[in-house]
């Protein structure tokens, strides 16, 4: 394995932790053929299998599980060199990747993206956004923002944006008309309401406190979506009831386009952390941001 190209080893160690070419080609921006390519020459060069392949997936041989295990540290410590060498320069640079629920991209990033990438502008900051739980590291990102019932219990975890937030429930003018507004949780299974859908899962109850009490409701409606902005559209136009972020019906209940139900029921919880790995050495751009986001007030964050 002397001989063996870096460029070669890291490909490998990228498929075999992605499980998959194409896992492994978005974490590393190169096409899953250049991938394909480096570890069959390295397979070739070795004279043994690395990786089952089939169809649906890609999974590590024994031979490659024990290279994989050598390899890993090997492969972070050239990577805390190289970044060594970023941390004496003026300013931080590289790329940052980051893999964030949905709701976070629209409401708890944009006010913080603005100030950490003008502080550090030799910073690119790379954030996907999606409600599926990922493996971030398998994935190839450097962090992840999750809440805390999502969070892996060995990830550093770091506060981020608002640390309360709220469910609100609200309607339109014309559904409360033709209906009447719900006066418990309990109501709503005779309401037609709004869900949400999660990546592989299916809709949740709704859960509402008051005091100690808690109630959850398993609601029906015409409408089940993954996307907010139809959510909202949906219950504007007067198809049912929503119960969602604060932030995200807040404009429509100013606007008078919602109408609040349920109010004494809204249901608060924690803000959302930035979870990352306990690693000896943290990237330059990731080291940069989780800094950045530690000094920076709540109030100015969401």
């Amino acid at each position: 394995m002397a001989d063996a190209p870096l460029d070669d080893l890291h490909a490998f160690a990228a498929v075999a932790r992605a499980r998959g070419f194409r896992g492994a080609a978005v974490a590393e921006g190169v096409s899953a053929s250049a991938l394909s390519e480096a570890v069959r020459r390295l397979e070739t060069r070795l004279g043994v299998r690395l990786l089952n392949r089939t169809t649906r997936s890609v999974a590590p041989t024994e031979a490659g599980l024990r290279l994989l295990e050598r390899l890993t540290p090997a492969l972070d410590e050239i990577a805390a060199a190289l970044d060594g060498i970023n941390s004496v320069r003026a300013r931080p640079s590289g790329t940052l990747r980051l893999n964030v629920p949905v709701i976070v991209s629209r409401f708890v990033l944009p006010p913080i993206v603005g100030g950490f990438l003008s502080a550090y502008p030799d910073i690119t900051l790379d954030v996907m956004a999606e409600d599926s739980f990922v493996d971030i590291l398998a994935a190839g990102f450097d962090a992840g923002v999750r809440y805390d019932e999502r969070l892996e219990l060995d990830m550093i975890a770091v506060p981020i944006g608002p640390r309360t937030q709220r469910y609100v429930a609200a309607a339109s003018p014309a559904y409360l008309a033709a209906h009447g507004p719900p006066n418990h949780p309990g109501d709503l299974v005779g309401h037609a309401c709004i869900r949400h859908r999660f990546p592989g899962r299916a809709s949740p109850a709704w859960e509402f406190e008051r005091g100690d009490e808690i109630v959850r409701v398993s609601v029906q409606g015409p409408l089940v979506a993954s996307t907010l902005d139809l959510q909202i559209a949906a219950a504007v136009a007067g198809l049912g009831i929503l119960y969602s972020f604060e932030d995200a019906l807040a404009p429509e209940i100013a606007a008078g386009r919602l109408v609040p139900v349920l109010e004494d029921w809204w249901q608060s919880f924690s803000g959302p952390y930035l979870y990352y790995a306990g690693r000896r050495y943290l990237p330059a751009p990731l080291r940069a941001f989780v800094d950045y986001v530690r000094v920076l007030p709540a109030s100015a964050a969401g």
